[in-house]
């Protein structure tokens, strides 16, 4: 991985797989408004999508071609997540390598990442590379964590390791719009998404604040408004 553009390590994401806790598919995921278009896809890949969560997510929803591509990858967990979720084996397809010298022998019909391309310094470059992947009718998802607002001052406050291994210019929004304007694509859209929350990274150093943090977010789920200061998330938009 360019080292340069590189905010995390493999040390950084052993730590965090080693006390993520995943067995089942969500019921439900915060880019459900996009799935009406994005179901019309034949083919699905995830950048950085180990364990698999979100491939099996769009499996179950009618896309039955789907793919992880990660750096870090453990194919014994992925089986797993498989069989404890019904599916049969080998539905997950693994690709093990690095994104930035990945070079595809195909295109995809959905060309996915969430809480990725924030951990690069070059955010133009990341996403172009999403952009190349997408097939004649392709259709680009990302989702990236805002941390330009409260759930910032969450994260500066109980932990910062997790905020500095986040680019935080890749959650500016005006800034992506203007980006994305570059790549030529139809019906962008680069907005706000989800119910205001907050949270912690599931690691042992969170567990102590983890109980007031989800009263917090219930809390304020409760507040209606799509702003900088309380979405937690941001989505960009984008088809061929």
């Amino acid at each position: 991985m360019q080292a340069e553009n590189n905010i995390t390590d493999k040390q950084f994401w052993d730590n965090y797989w080693s006390e993520f806790r995943y067995d089942k598919i969500p019921r439900k995921v915060v880019f459900a408004p996009y799935m009406s278009r994005l179901s019309s896809g034949k083919s699905f890949i995830e950048i950085g999508g180990f364990p698999g969560v979100y491939a099996a997510w769009f499996y179950k929803h009618g896309i039955t071609d789907v793919t992880v591509l990660d750096f870090y990858m453990n194919r014994e967990i992925v089986r797993n997540f498989e069989k404890i979720n019904g599916l049969p084996e080998n539905t997950i397809q693994c690709i093990h390598t690095d994104f930035f010298s990945f070079t595809p022998e195909r295109r995809y019909d959905v060309v996915f990442s969430s809480g990725f391309i924030e951990h690069f310094e070059d955010t133009e470059d990341v996403i172009r590379r999403h952009v190349e992947l997408l097939s004649e009718q392709g259709q680009l998802l990302i989702i990236i964590p805002n941390f330009l607002g409260l759930n910032g001052m969450i994260q500066k406050r109980f932990d910062r390791e997790n905020l500095e291994a986040h680019n935080l210019r890749s959650m500016d929004i005006n800034y992506l719009k203007q980006l994305m304007l570059s790549f030529n694509l139809k019906d962008l859209s680069v907005d706000y998404l989800g119910k205001p929350m907050v949270w912690l990274e599931p690691k042992s150093l969170n567990r102590r604040n983890g109980r007031w943090i989800k009263m917090l977010s219930y809390a304020i789920k409760l507040i209606p408004v799509k702003n900088r200061f309380f979405s937690p998330f941001i989505a960009i938009y984008a088809r061929r």
